[in-house]
């Protein structure tokens, strides 16, 4: 009560001006997160006052991809039993609705954006349990199909064709469920001035290079992860965690707390909002909208206490990426953040109209990853982002994130 009571929501830096979106029964925050950071750029350049894109059109390429890739998996382990660990995680973590960084620029640099009203939500997109089931139902059933040719004896060629086969299925059912994704479109509005504006006969990569203002290829993904097994300076990727065959793999820089919370605060002051993944449920209260290190005093109330650090929370399964917003303000006092405003993805309802406040103290213990330029890393930094990054175990909490 006395944090709650007691939390001031100004900050001198504030970003937003338009309502938050909502990701409504789905595990698609990456996305919104992404496209909401995406469509600020949008709306000035179109002289909107509120736009989105289309995050079931990202969803549906998304669900496509990362079923290639899942079959792509299985004949990659396809000499390996069953209850091998990968193989089985593989089985078990498949085609879920969360994602990272580099997965989401791998969508917008392939198969581009569109408007939200050229492939508006469906009861599929807006909830979809449901669709999952079904799909990972048949991609389970593909992958049975795909070890057992390679079992009778079917060349590579064969196998590769079936997997073919087994993709217009899935195909077939994300149009169902989602409908299917416009190759070409025009685009019409109004913008503010009152003034009509049309592009005709578009397509969304060509749209995407027309409303994407941010240099999406100088981005980099940084993360903070304490444990003692990553240490700071190297880059890191996760085995099987992606969704575009051939596309850019997930690799992230891991950098101290500190500098990671100096880069957020650069951009946001600088006019950026800011992309981040974080253990989202702890210490929250969502009818209020605030995120604070000790909101909840457990230890008083049970007689004990809660000692795990962030890195012992990681390795001990206690904690990890659960849910991706964006920074939309900082409230910097003689050069330092004392605390941050958040776009969250969950509608209007909670906070201050669908916006939140975390504390400082809450960014130590529960963000782990943001998506900045590279050119706010140190020049040392910089060149670390080319090295060869060291693979962590499909199971690795960092890339949770995606599940």
């Amino acid at each position: 009560h006395e944090i709650a009571v007691g939390m001031d929501r100004t900050v001198s830096h504030k970003l937003d001006a338009w309502k938050v979106t909502n990701q409504k029964q789905s595990g698609r925050c990456w996305m919104f997160a992404g496209l909401n950071l995406f469509r600020v750029g949008a709306m000035q350049k179109m002289g909107l006052k509120e736009f989105e894109f289309s995050q079931n059109y990202t969803m549906f390429w998304d669900k496509l991809e990362r079923s290639n890739y899942f079959f792509e998996a299985i004949i990659e382990t396809i000499e390996r039993p069953l209850d091998d660990r990968t193989v089985a995680f593989l089985l078990d973590e498949l085609i879920g609705d969360g994602g990272q960084w580099n997965m989401f620029v791998n969508l917008v640099k392939k198969h581009g954006v569109v408007p939200k009203a050229l492939m508006p939500e469906t009861q599929s997109s807006s909830e979809t349990r449901k669709m999952n089931a079904l799909v990972r139902a048949k991609l389970r059933e593909g992958a049975k199909h795909l070890r057992e040719l390679h079992a009778s004896g079917a060349t590579s060629a064969e196998v590769r064709a079936a997997k073919e086969a087994e993709l217009k299925t899935i195909h077939r059912m994300l149009c169902i469920h989602l409908g299917t994704p416009p190759a070409r479109f025009t685009w019409q509005w109004t913008d503010r001035d009152n003034v009509f504006h049309r592009d005709e006969e578009t397509t969304p990569q060509e749209f995407a290079a027309k409303y994407i203002t941010l240099p999406i290829d100088e981005y980099v993904c940084l993360v903070h992860d304490p444990r003692a097994t990553s240490p700071y300076g190297r880059t890191f990727t996760v085995e099987y965690l992606g969704n575009v065959v051939g596309g850019a793999i997930v690799k992230y820089l891991n950098i101290e707390i500190g500098l990671m919370k100096e880069i957020a605060q650069r951009a946001i002051v600088g006019g950026e909002p800011v992309w981040f993944g974080c253990d989202v449920g702890k210490q929250m209260e969502r009818k209020l909208g605030i995120w604070d290190k000790d909101l909840f005093d457990y230890g008083a109330l049970y007689g004990t206490s809660f000692g795990l650090d962030k890195a012992g929370r990681l390795d001990y399964h206690e904690s990890l990426m659960t849910h991706a917003m964006l920074f939309t303000g900082v409230d910097v006092v003689e050069g330092r953040a004392r605390r941050w405003r958040v776009e969250n993805s969950w509608g209007e309802e909670n906070g201050q109209q669908g916006y939140y406040t975390m504390n400082d103290a809450w960014f130590d213990e529960y963000t782990f990853e943001i998506a900045a330029r590279k050119d706010l890393l140190p020049a040392e930094l910089q060149r670390a982002l080319d090295q060869e990054p060291i693979v962590l175990p499909a199971w690795d909490p960092m890339g949770a994130l995606a599940k």
